[in-house]
């Protein structure tokens, strides 16, 4: 194919993506907004920038000249969002530590990513010394304490957080280099073997952070930023960069709220008090706030929520909305910085009753701009927009990690195809319109035909007095697999499992599922297992099923 290109001028200049600019738009917007922790600290954008730039010159005078990489273990905080920018604006690279793996996984992150600096909040002290004879590359240790009080440690630190940042100029020069600079790198939390890392770059997560605004910009008012709303994240800033809005956030220079440790009632005092507008989590810290007698008299009528991590259940959606919180749909993973889709509801359909509205805001969504998205079955060939015609999702767009460090087969596996395999089956619809119905691995396959865990769980859900749900495919010598459900009730119910069957009945009898699709057992339980980032852990479900726990 030809093209045609022109001579640039000689000095034009090649305008490169780096994170420091998503930095200086704060100042031109609502510099004065406020970033709030806990009731402890509050200072506005302006002050922001300076703490940023004094970061940047302890990260210097630390020797860490660029590519070196600086670990945080830390909650939310005003800290944690002054590494987003410190860390990468000095060309050195951020590892957001997941404090919720075991100690060996957790090494295992910090040699793997050759940590240089570890910046720990005084909480994990235990576990780094628990490990700390064994980290092969950590030169520097800082401590982060919420309170001027001496913190007892055998590890040698090199001070204070706080207190070597207030200590360092405010003197410094954001430096220009190429984009392609890598800036983050984390690991996922994988159901075997050791955690994979992902990595992106400037441009990566600066074309991100663009991509993020634009979708939100299509929000209508299910979840629409404008200057007067008020950021508070439940999502870790460990995890895929707390899905990107604390840079866009910044950006807007939005007043920002952090809870540091999640505990219910403390984050209710808090909401009292800040009024948040926008928030994103994962289903069950939505369905614990929910479910928190200190929340019953909260009102939640100009606050919303953008879900994912995993799917949002129409009997959770609709509890959520009978109390005022506007929910939406958000999907991607560890692997695509993260966003992919969001559920779409135009001005017309926003209008709906609430039993229309719960479909759509329970849809994966609709691919944000510059995501080219996919359903495409064994063969790798795109399956018809029908809307019910399963298939694997594979995607690309300019912000997907290119592969996992230090591991090239597993990179090569993938990225098969020229397409980023997600592992997630799916149908897509005329509209665009895409719903997960599960992942590959938790498709129960009974009598040869394929039926949706994530389907069966938001039936079940529907049952009166439930709150919790997990449902996955047990081995069966006559079927191949049967599926298993374990339930979680509200205390004070009394569900029995014959009730439970009944209730699947009424599925049957009106065409939605096959009588086999009703699970063999329903085992009531206090709680399910979940993973590291509020996942319900299937993996753990089935070992516990296979060494017959339940």
């Amino acid at each position: 194919m030809k093209i045609k290109t022109i001579e640039s001028a000689s000095n034009a200049h090649a305008y490169q993506l780096l994170i420091k600019d998503i930095l200086e738009n704060s100042l031109r917007v609502n510099p004065k907004h406020e970033i709030v922790y806990k009731d402890q600290v509050r200072f506005d954008y302006f002050e922001l920038y300076k703490r940023i730039k004094q970061l940047c010159n302890l990260y210097v005078t630390l020797g860490l000249d660029g590519g070196s990489v600086v670990g945080v273990i830390d909650y939310d905080s005003h800290r944690y969002l002054m590494n987003y920018f410190s860390v990468p604006i000095t060309g050195n690279v951020l590892h957001t530590i997941n404090w919720r793996l075991a100690p060996e996984q957790m090494l295992y992150t910090i040699n793997h990513a050759e940590d240089e600096v570890l910046i720990v909040h005084e909480d994990f002290l235990p576990v780094v010394e628990a490990i700390s004879d064994k980290m092969t590359t950590v030169k520097e240790i800082i401590v982060i304490r919420d309170h001027k009080n001496t913190v007892e440690t055998k590890l040698n630190v090199k001070g204070y957080f706080d207190d070597l940042v207030a200590t360092s100029s405010t003197e410094y020069t954001f430096p220009e280099f190429s984009e392609e600079a890598v800036a983050t790198l984390f690991y996922t939390t994988g159901t075997t073997g050791d955690p994979k890392a992902v990595y992106f770059t400037h441009r990566q997560l600066v074309l991100h952070t663009m991509v993020e605004m634009s979708v939100l910009s299509l929000m209508n008012e299910a979840f629409k930023i404008t200057s007067s709303d008020v950021y508070l994240p439940l999502t870790p800033m460990f995890h895929v960069h707390a899905w990107g809005l604390p840079y866009v956030a910044t950006s807007l220079s939005l007043k920002q709220v952090y809870v540091g440790k999640f505990e219910p009632k403390s984050f209710l005092d808090i909401f009292r008090k800040e009024k948040p507008t926008i928030s994103h989590c994962v289903p069950t810290i939505l369905n614990m706030l929910l479910t928190s007698p200190a929340a019953s008299d909260i009102d939640f009528g100009n606050w919303s929520v953008l879900i994912g991590g995993s799917a949002l259940s129409k009997p959770l959606a609709r509890r959520a909305m009978e109390r005022g919180i506007s929910v939406v749909t958000g999907y991607g993973m560890s692997e695509t910085c993260p966003l992919l889709t969001t559920s779409y509801l135009s001005l017309e359909t926003i209008q709906d009753d609430l039993e229309s509205q719960l479909k759509i805001r329970t849809m994966t969504g609709r691919a944000a701009l510059l995501v080219d998205l996919k359903v495409v079955n064994e063969e790798g060939v795109e399956v018809p927009k029908d809307g019910k015609t399963l298939g694997e999702v594979v995607v690309r767009a300019p912000y997907l990690t290119m592969g996992y460090y230090k591991d090239k087969q597993k990179s090569e596996e993938l990225w098969k195809g020229g397409y980023l395999h997600t592992g997630d089956i799916a149908w897509i619809d005329e509209n665009n319109d895409l719903k997960i119905v599960d992942r590959s691995k938790d498709v129960i396959k009974t009598g040869g035909e394929w039926m949706s865990s994530l389907a069966l769980e938001d039936m079940i859900g529907s049952y009166p007095g439930i709150v919790d749900v997990a449902v996955i495919g047990i081995p069966d010598d006559k079927w191949g697999e049967r599926p298993f459900a374990l339930v979680v009730a509200k205390t004070e119910v009394d569900i029995t499992e014959e009730q439970l069957k009944e209730h699947m009945q009424t599925y049957v009898d009106k065409a939605v599922i096959n009588k086999w699709a009703i699970p063999d057992r329903f085992v009531l339980v206090a709680d399910i297992p979940k993973t590291s980032v509020g996942k319900i852990n299937k993996k753990r479900i089935r070992e516990l099923h296979e060494n017959n726990q339940f």
